[in-house]
């Protein structure tokens, strides 16, 4: 698996989610980092540089959506490079559109598969898009 070393940020304010991803991704040898709600994202990546991969959830609490908070990435230049790819449970047929016009390297939808999702991460690493909604 092409993910050792690699360093991802988790952007997820369901515990169970993040849960779920981190041991995924650590069970691969992939160093991770979360923010929970969207609030402290650029500080927390900037402290976590260099970064390799954003996983960014679309629902936030508070009316704060991933889009807002990509935006916010974006606008920090030693940020702005990374690719992010959505992981939501959002309607993929809305969502898809909307994150390819956004930029976003990717769509996996929720509930993940645990069977793919690695090699879904390490496709993105690759440079490879992934848009899979369920």
């Amino acid at each position: 698996m092409k993910l050792t070393n690699k360093r991802i940020f988790i952007i997820e304010d369901d515990p169970k989610n993040l849960t779920i991803m981190e041991i995924l991704l650590r069970q691969c040898n992939a160093q991770t980092q979360f923010e929970r709600w969207g609030r402290d994202t650029v500080s927390r990546l900037l402290k976590f540089a260099p970064v390799d991969l954003i996983l960014l959830d679309l629902n936030f609490p508070n009316n704060v959506t991933g889009y807002d908070i990509y935006d916010a990435i974006r606008q920090v230049p030693a940020l702005a490079s990374i690719p992010v790819v959505a992981v939501s449970a959002s309607d993929a047929s809305t969502a898809i559109p909307k994150t390819q016009a956004k930029g976003f390297a990717g769509f996996i939808g929720k509930p993940i598969d645990i069977l793919v999702f690695p090699q879904q991460i390490a496709a993105v690493m690759d440079g490879k898009q992934i848009w899979q909604g369920f």
